[in-house]
């Protein structure tokens, strides 16, 4: 599984990493949103949440299905700018049905989005669809999209105040703190991509990124939990760092959006930052009950094939299968003692099982 998003014969001139004040208070809104999800901004999220008035957080709850599930495509800038109010008013320059399609994109289904949806502006069953998904979470959002439907311009200033009285409250103070290591990270990337390539500066900026390069032209390669592809061959790609977006690793690669990708810059290694597929491969091996039981001997001490097939009555050939599962899931530390082959629990990875499932599926 994975976004694939083509780039071939794209100049690296073309591709830019940049920090977007909007896109990082889309992230902030985010973990204030779902604070679970970010357990390193603990600290952040609940002085914020207790400083906020009453009202403000109304109004942010109210509008919070642009960020909380999902981040609506127009909180991805492709041309980052300076400042927050500089980007808001590219936003007032997009056509309605696109920034009322983006806004109202709120399924979790990966089906629609790589295929496009028609603006609920103007496609009756994009509208029903809108409202059936908006009262699903309840009377204020149901609320709120219909007024977005009904008063289109009239909402989209609602959301540049609130947006604009976020940044008062809470978010300028937090960008003028993040903005340094945010610029930094990008120049830094930026002089990995002129010097060493973009295959480089890709793994730089995320073990999930990764360049494949064959007779058939150039790929960047999102691992994630979702199928997409898109074509940045005849625009460009923007990646913006993020302090507050770990763990997610966010991809817009929408129909008729120039491809942009949006990577944890902060120290976000929690767990391995393993591939999809190896969380799979571990999670898989520990679902048979005798791997279970072999990993309580197995976290305790090395044995050897010959021990374990004694202690649990099975052949040698019958425990060799359940080990070579669990090493070739990367679970076993194996060493010689003599003529003998010793196994036993690799304890860090399985510590870490937790936290890389936990990124993979919030990615």
């Amino acid at each position: 599984m994975s976004v694939t998003i083509d780039i071939t014969g794209l100049p690296h001139e073309r591709i830019a990493f940049h920090p977007s004040p909007l896109a990082e208070l889309g992230n902030a809104l985010h973990a204030l949103a779902e604070p679970a999800h970010h357990p390193r901004l603990h600290a952040w999220t609940t002085a914020t949440a207790g400083t906020l008035e009453p009202e403000l957080a109304g109004r942010m709850l109210e509008a919070d299905f642009m960020w909380r599930s999902t981040r609506s495509d127009f909180l991805m800038p492709a041309c980052p700018r300076q400042t927050l109010a500089e980007e808001l008013d590219d936003l007032d320059r997009m056509p309605d049905e696109r920034f009322v399609g983006a806004a109202l994109e709120i399924s979790c289904s990966t089906n629609h989005y790589p295929k496009g949806l028609p603006s609920p502006l103007t496609d009756a069953w994009s509208r029903r669809r809108s409202l059936d998904l908006a009262a699903a979470r309840g009377p204020h959002q149901a609320a709120f999209v219909e007024r977005m439907l009904n008063d289109p311009t009239g909402t989209r200033a609602w959301i540049r105040r609130l947006l604009e009285d976020c940044d008062r409250a809470f978010f300028a103070d937090t960008w003028r703190r993040v903005r340094v290591q945010l610029t930094a990270d990008a120049q830094q990337k930026t002089d990995l991509l002129r010097r060493k390539g973009l295959a480089e500066a890709l793994t730089a900026a995320s073990p999930a990124l990764s360049l494949e390069e064959d007779e058939q032209g150039s790929r960047i390669v999102v691992d994630k939990l979702v199928h997409g592809r898109t074509d940045a061959r005849d625009t460009a790609l923007t990646l913006l760092p993020s302090v507050f977006g770990w763990p997610h690793l966010f991809t817009l690669y929408g129909p008729g959006w120039q491809p942009v990708i949006q990577y944890p810059a902060a120290a976000h290694e929690i767990g391995g930052a393993e591939p999809v597929e190896t969380v799979k491969l571990r999670l898989d091996a520990l679902t048979h009950p005798m791997r279970m039981n072999l990993c309580r001997n197995l976290a305790r001490a090395a044995y050897s094939t010959n021990e374990l097939a004694d202690a649990y009555g099975l052949t040698a050939p019958e425990i060799s299968r359940h080990l070579t599962v669990l090493r070739k899931a990367g679970l076993l530390v194996t060493r010689r003692r003599g003529r003998y082959v010793l196994h036993q629990l690799d304890i860090s990875v399985v510590a870490r099982i937790g936290s890389d499932f936990l990124e993979s599926v919030l990615r």
